[in-house]
Order: C-alpha cells, then structure tokens, then sequence
C-alpha cells in the first residue's frame, strides 16, 4: 500500500480483532522496533513498553477495562452521546460506540496487548503536559502503522488509566514511570478499511489568527 493510504487507512480495530488467532512475539518486536525510531523531547527516548500475552494478566488488565468502560458509558459522556443533534454523524458516533463497548468486554481476550509507559524521574510536571507526553504518543502511532502494515489491528484507549496504579501493581511498573496509552494487538478479520468521515479541513484550519 502507498504511504498515503496507510496513513488514511489505519483505524481502530476493535469488533474485527481476532481473538483466537495468536500474535508471534517477533512481529510485534518489528513495529516496536519502528516506534522507537519517532522523535522525544531532547532525545531522551524515555519510553517504556509493557508487552503482555500472559492469559491471566490479560484478564485481570481486561477486567479492568471493563470496569472503567462501564463507568465511562454510563456517566453519558461516551461516544454515542455525541452530535445527536446531527443524525448523519449521530450514525457515525452509534457505530464508535458499539465497537467500543465490543472491546470493553472483550480486552482480556486480546492476544496482546501493548502498554506505552513514560519516565517521569521528577514526577508530573505542573501545567501544560504536552512537552511529556509528546515524546511517547508519536511512538505510539508509529507502532499501530507498523501494525496495520504487517496485517495487524490495534485500537488507541487510555480508559484502563482510571486503574493506572491497579494495573502498574499487577505488571511491577515503578512508581516514577506513568501509562500512556493502551494498544490492544491481534490480527484483523476483513480487510475493508478506508479513510473515515472527518470535518472538512477548512472548518477547523486557521491561517495566521484564529
């Protein structure tokens, strides 16, 4: 595939994850080896990547998620609360949250599931976070293109992070390195992505001024 259409084709997989089908280690290496080539602030390259395929902790990362998925959905602010007031994205948001819901019973049933981690020696910083978190979350995307190009699915989620220190205590993270993102990874059933409807450009682009 060409480098546009990778870049517009890579979705979230969530219902068409195939959970009976194992994941080889080495292919996972590969895009994790391509993620550590996206940039970090000052080149510190403090990035750390928790790979679990242990049944058990897979279950009890996915019992989690569950838990905050079904917080999250009932506090109303989940995707298929969104834009009711148009009905062609209303469609759009009905379908998120469907998949999204599939996922959230069926995360511990992932063949893999990649956690981003960060080094924060110093703790938090105070204010804007970006400066941190920007030298994980390109890696991060890096790795779910790796995956889409070598035939695997990934989804982007951080509502495990309503657990963080739970799951950081069950994975032996320490305590001065902090979760980013939750990558579930397995093979995908079909192969009909294509790019995803998105506001037209010139409805959020700004020249010069806001």
């Amino acid at each position: 595939m060409t480098f546009d259409e990778l870049l517009t084709t890579t979705r979230s997989v969530r219902k068409r994850l195939d959970l009976t089908r194992p994941v080889p280690l080495e292919l996972v290496r590969e895009c994790l080896e391509i993620s550590l080539q996206a940039p970090t602030g000052g080149n510190r390259q403090g990035w750390h990547w928790i790979v679990v395929t242990d049944p058990d902790l897979r279950k009890a990362i996915g019992d989690y998620y569950a838990r905050s998925w079904n917080t999250y959905y009932g506090s109303g602010s989940s995707a298929a609360s969104l834009y009711a007031a148009d009905p062609e994205r209303a469609k759009v948001q009905e379908r998120v949250s469907a998949s999204a819901a599939f996922l959230g019973e069926h995360m511990g049933d992932v063949p893999v599931l990649v956690i981003g981690c960060i080094s924060t020696p110093g703790g938090l910083p105070e204010g804007n976070q970006a400066g941190l978190w920007g030298s994980l979350l390109p890696a991060a995307w890096s790795y779910m293109l790796a995956a889409r190009a070598r035939g695997l699915g990934t989804a982007w989620t951080t509502l495990h992070l309503a657990y963080e220190s739970e799951v950081a205590e069950l994975l032996g993270i320490p305590g001065d390195v902090r979760q980013g993102v939750l990558l579930p990874t397995a093979y995908y059933t079909g192969d009909a992505f294509r790019p995803a409807p998105r506001q037209p450009l010139d409805e959020v682009l700004h020249l010069d001024r806001w």
